[in-house]
């Protein structure tokens, strides 16, 4: 597999992912991915981006509630 960004190698590893939503921040360590040797750039499999996704629609729902008892 070669990167988009740079052509470099892709190969089997695990990254982080982190996101910054609706004033909180997430960071899920050790998600399976294909990792470019040259660049670092992550490529994540469908499975583990639906997986992610399923996580932030619940943590967005508790931050929500969280937010309006300080309202």
């Amino acid at each position: 597999m070669e990167c988009h960004y740079c052509k470099g190698k892709m190969v089997a590893g695990k990254t982080a992912y982190s996101v910054n939503r609706k004033g909180y921040h997430l960071v899920i360590d050790e998600v399976p991915a294909f990792v470019c040797t040259q660049c670092g750039e992550p490529y994540f499999e469908e499975k583990s981006i639906q997986l992610i996704q399923e996580l932030i629609s619940q943590v967005d729902e508790r931050a929500e509630k969280i937010q309006a008892v300080g309202a």
